[in-house]
């Protein structure tokens, strides 16, 4: 027997090709999916229980005179809450005053804490520990860095000991209302200035330093490095926190409460507060939802804005 009929001798018959048949589909619902679901189960039930259902109410509310006094509970009026507040002075001065406060915050907000991303992004001794003193205020209750300021504001607190020790005046900071908005904007830039470093901080340190070496080689200066390389690394962390910035500055209340009540004269009134005394200082609860509502919108209006001006138009 030659070796080529062993080798077919020992070889097993090979079993005939079936024909290709459509793939089998994965199971729908695996032992690890049903268990990945009842772990985010509390998550979403807490979501959907605490925040939809009184967004959901809250917008009913909008279209009636509910007023918690009255025991005839909600008479729906259509729109005539937003027909209301669309032709009331003072909700369009707090509005004004609430784009006024974004507008004095946001920009220097953002313009500080960039420049303190560039100066803790660099290695020096203590970088750790300057870096946390910054971020520090960011932990702090807003409340509590609220009284704390409304006493360094006072006529005997720390800013006019300052201008005593100068030889100038006292100034009357949260009485005034040239003054009043710009030291609660004040306060929150500095309340603001440790998140936003830590933020733009992170989006510095994902650029590769391949690219500042490649601009270098290019007989690129250090600002042409910052204007070509830094800024568009960095840009999609600065449009968040810009667009993150104008949803919490236009919300502001806690610092507004503290401070100057909405005074003196309106001056300070955002449009929070000025629902926070539709809504539980005149029990006008269908009249607040409606200016909620309507914040709501200005809001996703002016982030939508930002955010397609920060990224452009994509092609």
């Amino acid at each position: 027997m030659t070796v080529d009929q062993i080798v077919e001798a020992g070889a097993a018959p090979s079993a005939p090709a079936s024909p290709a048949g459509p793939a089998r589909r994965p199971r729908r619902w695996t032992r690890l999916r049903i268990t990945g679901a009842l772990f985010v189960l509390p998550a979403a039930l807490y979501v959907l229980i605490f925040q939809m259902v009184p967004v959901i109410y809250g917008f009913v509310l909008s279209f009636t005179d509910y007023n918690p006094i009255r025991r005839s509970g909600p008479k729906p009026i259509g729109v005539e809450n937003y027909a209301r507040i669309v032709t009331d002075p003072e909700f369009g001065n707090a509005l004004w005053v609430t784009g006024r406060y974004v507008l004095m915050v946001l920009p220097a907000t953002v313009v500080l804490a960039l420049l303190l991303a560039l100066l803790v992004n660099r290695p020096f001794r203590g970088v750790g520990l300057f870096r946390s003193a910054l971020y520090v205020p960011h932990i702090v209750s807003l409340t509590a860095v609220s009284l704390v300021w409304l006493w360094m504001y006072s006529q005997h607190g720390l800013f006019n000991e300052i201008l005593g020790a100068l030889g100038l005046p006292d100034q009357s900071w949260l009485l005034d209302q040239n003054t009043a908005l710009t030291a609660a904007s004040a306060m929150r830039i500095w309340k603001a200035l440790g998140s936003n470093m830590v933020l733009l901080l992170a989006g510095l340190q994902s650029i590769p330093k391949e690219l500042y070496e490649a601009a270098r080689v290019d007989g690129a200066g250090r600002w042409a490095c910052f204007r070509y390389v830094t800024i568009p690394g960095v840009k999609p962390m600065l449009t968040y926190v810009i667009a993150m910035d104008i949803i919490f500055l236009a919300q502001g209340f806690a610092e507004i409460y503290v401070l100057t009540k909405g005074g003196p004269l309106g001056s300070t009134t955002t449009v929070n507060y000025l629902i926070y005394t539709e809504a539980f200082q005149y029990n006008q609860m269908g009249t607040a939802s409606a200016m909620a509502f309507v914040l709501f919108a200005f809001i996703i209006g002016f982030s939508f804005l930002t955010i397609r001006g920060m990224t452009g138009r994509q092609k």
